[in-house]
């Protein structure tokens, strides 16, 4: 209560609280790779030698959106599919997720990997280094792109089959 006349006191604003942004999904500016929509890159966008792109793959058996790099690969033509390598960077039988690694130095510094001589894929967890020139045979028969080239891990990382349709590079399905 206040007398008659009284002017009520002055209420202190309300503190305004900032909450950040959270920070950007990078995987949402990677190209979603699904069955309606398979295409990844054009052959243009991959015409030298090593150059690589980061994807994003819808796995049609788990419904999750995979992880995935293409390279492309100094053996066969731009136009082929034996001139590429797709695969996914979640490594098989652990929780490590698995770099395209280019920079030769980091091979040699990061991975202990002295012979590195191109681009190749590492584990960072265990520090296995693969070899997208070296194909490698795993249980039941089947040669893999991948091949270990020092390390300890089990098998290459799990590949995606590449198409080529109309000039454009299409993931067709994941091992």
């Amino acid at each position: 209560m206040r007398p008659r006349g009284a002017e009520a006191p002055a209420v202190a604003p309300t503190p305004q609280i900032e909450i950040p942004a959270p920070a950007p999904d990078a995987s949402a500016a990677l190209p979603h790779v699904t069955e309606t929509q398979p295409g990844i890159a054009s052959v243009g966008e991959m015409v030298e030698p090593w150059s690589f792109k980061e994807f994003m793959y819808r796995n049609r058996l788990s419904g999750e959106n995979v992880p995935a790099v293409l390279v492309r690969l100094p053996s066969g033509s731009a136009g082929q599919r034996a001139g590429y390598w797709a695969f996914s960077l979640n490594a098989p039988f652990d929780n490590c997720r698995l770099e395209y690694v280019a920079e030769i130095e980091k091979l040699k510094t990061d991975y202990g990997y002295l012979a590195a001589k191109h681009p190749m894929v590492g584990n960072p967890c265990s520090r296995t280094v693969f070899d997208p020139l070296k194909m490698m045979s795993i249980p039941g028969g089947v040669w893999v792109r991948g091949g270990i080239a020092q390390g300890s891990d089990l098998r290459p990382p799990l590949s995606i089959e590449i198409g080529i349709r109309n000039g454009e590079i299409l993931a067709d399905r994941m091992e």
